[in-house]
């Protein structure tokens, strides 16, 4: 990390700024039923999401906090015993360390906002998608 400069006594961290094209991103095929990009940084990442319609996503947990942003389709999220539908132009945050799962109802295209990164979507030791 390179320092230049100060605002006000504060200094000012210089980093590598990256621009990212989704469209130039190569789809993931993690099941046949669901498809993802991912773009990461540092201490958060973003993925696209995309389940075809009865997708699961197997219960599980994880050290990441999730805000999960239908952007088309809908999830039907299994949370500590309740049902949480998030339809499109919904947003739904999960903390840490929380179990849950998550259904495609439709077709369905996702944000997914992980901070800390999932170094098991990286890594492709995110087996729980395969335990079904």
């Amino acid at each position: 990390m390179f320092f230049r400069g100060s605002r006000k006594g504060v200094r000012v961290a210089t980093q590598t700024v990256r621009l990212h094209r989704w469209d130039e991103i190569a789809l993931e095929k993690v099941t046949e039923m669901i498809s993802r990009k991912i773009v990461t940084g540092e201490r958060e990442m973003v993925a696209q999401v995309y389940l075809k319609k009865g997708a699961l996503v197997p219960m599980h947990s994880h050290e990441s906090e999730q805000v999960t942003y239908v952007l088309q389709g809908a999830l039907k999220f299994l949370i500590n015993g309740e049902e949480i539908t998030v339809r499109e132009g919904e947003v739904l945050h999960i903390p840490s360390w929380i179990l849950h799962q998550a259904e495609a109802l439709d077709d369905t295209f996702e944000l997914d906002l992980f901070s800390p990164i999932r170094q098991d979507w990286l890594d492709h030791t995110d087996s729980y998608f395969h335990n079904q």
